[in-house]
């Protein structure tokens, strides 16, 4: 079999087993297969920042080198979402999520075996490829394989998924630490990967018309997600490589300030680059068939102070993230027991971003949830920055449950706020925006806690970092403002 037909062999999407595909209940075999890729994407967001530590006295690296294990990971990811969505709709998007399950165990498994540092960055960046391949494929598969009753609902068990690996990660990080190796905290994805293989042949519906008896056409919203690329225009690949460019060097730029073995004049040339492929992207955008930040889209209202509004809330969620095990673990509490406490954060999120909602009034708007969101996270930011650290007690885990509750109050409402914003014919296209700002805010929460703690000290620079987070949160609470006026006009993407 020559390498044509292997690969055509490998893509070709087969049907579930009959006995499982009549079965009623199917769709929901395929919403828990699902939410496996939504678990595993998760917790290697939140489990990786508890391992910095040991990665540098491993590898004797500063902690400005040791930040390019998750930064290749969120680059790779931002720049990866777009194409692979629209990749995934000439391949098939059930061979797309497999594919991205085989390729991210295989990565997690050369990743631990890894010799030296930069061989760890390079197995990440491939990681985020199999992340990539599932991340832009999941709400797709579920909106294909659930009745649009229980499409709701099945959306919040993949929620709900994605808050259990983000709460999971940090103490499972700290236990491997501590307890095993490393190494073991990229292993441990190795097994769910092949559990997500196995059970995405058998339990996933087709997803491509072409050549399968089980694919269905999608309806509604479905369908016009189902519309093939080359209908709409060429890929836009310039604008994607300016992106990628423009946020690469930013990040650089900050890695440089923060400490990482470059000459001290980088910075300051990465940071001009950054702007100069900033303005080069816009005008791209401007001029692209189908470009991947439809400036159409950005200048409706509600959508940039909103898309603005999620950077800044996953800012606020993965800076802690970096920061509270430095903290902690200076303070003397052990790398297990600091991993614990840092999960109240995440944990906190999930159940606000899940059932938080339930508590509030039921009069209250999206609006009136983000700013009421913005306004705890704040609060418990600041009051983290400014409390001792005495062990690993109430008044360090408080703080962090107030933070990620009000977090998990403020995104899902945003997120609703800037769809609901979005003419529905381009939803897609704004989705896609969403998962760029998300990702963007997580990179920007990774590098600058970095920053903060090689200018000022791990005690001083940490707490500086938490305080300026506690402003910016008050900022997203002026931001959200903006998003009670309705579009006046629907702009073409």
């Amino acid at each position: 079999m020559d390498a044509t037909a292997f690969a055509a062999r490998l893509l070709t999407e087969r049907p579930r087993p009959r006995g499982i595909a009549g079965w009623r209940h199917a769709h929901w075999l395929a919403v828990g297969t699902v939410c496996l890729g939504a678990f595993l994407g998760q917790l290697t967001a939140s489990v990786t920042a508890l391992v910095f530590p040991a990665l540098g006295r491993h590898f004797d690296a500063g902690f400005a080198a040791v930040e390019w294990v998750a930064l290749s990971y969120l680059l790779v990811l931002v720049a990866l979402l777009a194409p692979v969505g629209w990749l995934s709709d000439i391949v098939g998007r059930k061979s797309m999520y497999l594919g991205g399950f085989a390729v991210f165990a295989l990565a997690s498994l050369g990743a631990g075996l890894s010799g030296s540092l930069g061989l760890l960055v390079a197995f990440r960046a491939v990681q985020a490829v199999g992340g990539a391949m599932m991340q832009a494929n999941s709400v797709a598969l579920v909106a294909h394989g659930v009745p649009g009753h229980a499409m709701r609902r099945a959306l919040g068990i993949q929620a709900a998924a994605q808050g259990l690996g983000l709460a999971l990660g940090p103490s499972l990080g700290g236990l491997l630490v501590e307890h095993a190796s490393w190494r073991w905290v990229f292993w441990i994805n190795v097994p769910i990967g092949v559990l997500g293989i196995f059970a995405g042949r058998f339990l996933l519906p087709c997803t491509k018309a072409e050549g399968t008896t089980e694919a269905r056409r999608p309806r509604g919203a479905g369908a016009a997600r189902a519309r093939r690329p080359r209908d709409e225009g060429p890929f836009d690949l310039p604008g994607l490589l300016l992106l990628t460019g423009a946020t690469t060097a930013l990040l650089l730029a900050l890695s440089t300030a923060s400490g990482l073995p470059l000459p001290g004049w980088a910075a300051a040339v990465l940071l001009l680059a950054s702007a100069a492929l900033t303005l080069a992207l816009v005008r791209q955008e401007r001029r692209a068939a189908r470009p991947i930040l439809a400036p159409g889209l950005v200048n409706t209202p509600g959508v940039r102070s909103g898309l603005v509004v999620a950077l800044i809330g996953y800012l606020l969620l993965f800076c802690p993230l970096v920061l509270g095990p430095v903290l902690l673990t200076g303070a003397g509490v052990p790398v297990a027991r600091a991993g614990l406490v840092i999960t109240v954060l995440p944990a906190a999120f999930a159940v606000a971003a899940t059932v938080g909602g339930a508590l509030l009034p039921r009069g209250w708007s999206d609006v009136t949830r983000c700013r009421a969101g913005a306004g705890l996270a704040g609060l418990g930011l600041l009051l983290f920055a400014l409390l001792p650290v005495h062990g690993a007690g109430p008044a360090t885990a408080g703080p962090l449950l107030l933070a990620g509750y009000g977090l998990g109050l403020l995104l899902p409402a945003n997120n609703a706020l800037v769809m609901r914003a979005i003419p529905a014919q381009c939803s897609a296209v704004g989705g896609g925006m969403v998962n760029m700002a998300r990702s963007l805010g997580t990179a920007l929460g990774t590098a600058l806690p970095v920053l903060g703690v090689h200018l000022a000290g791990a005690q001083s620079g940490g707490r500086t970092v938490l305080l300026a987070l506690a402003a910016v949160a008050a900022s997203a609470v002026l931001l959200t403002g903006p998003l009670t006026a309705g579009p006046a006009h629907r702009p073409r993407a």
